[in-house]
């Protein structure tokens, strides 16, 4: 069975989410940065790990100005990854409920007239 390829409107190349069990968790190692989450989201993902939203936070959240973001945990000097990355089965632990910035990946702004970087990221853009 082929998978469909996911395209968005005003992105020249396409995402193929097969390569996503190949790649080893590419977009979810590397430098050190922020994963972005919603309170909505953080809902689901305290349910999703049988923790109330006030342990989930004590626990995987780091308040950044007036945002919140997952924390990371570091892998090597300049390597990091979201707290929820599996580093044995390279892939997410709570990807049934990710944040809607994971979710989107590729299709991120910073990609939208840069097709060369977005494929430095992801061997999953044709």
């Amino acid at each position: 069975m082929q998978n469909a390829l996911m395209e968005k409107e005003g992105y020249s190349y396409k995402f193929d989410s097969s390569a996503c069990e190949e790649c080893g968790g590419h977009c979810c190692t590397g430098e050190s940065g922020y994963i972005w989450t919603k309170y909505d989201e953080i809902i689901n993902m305290a349910a999703f790990v049988n923790l109330s939203v006030e342990e989930f936070a004590t626990m995987y959240l780091k308040k950044v100005k007036h945002r919140y973001s997952l924390v990371e945990k570091q892998l090597a000097p300049d390597n990091f990854a979201c707290i929820f990355f599996d580093e044995e089965k390279k892939r997410c632990t709570i990807y049934p409920v990710r944040p809607l910035q994971c979710r989107t990946f590729p299709f991120w702004e910073q990609f939208r007239n840069d097709e060369d970087e977005v494929r430095k990221e992801c061997p999953g853009i044709v």
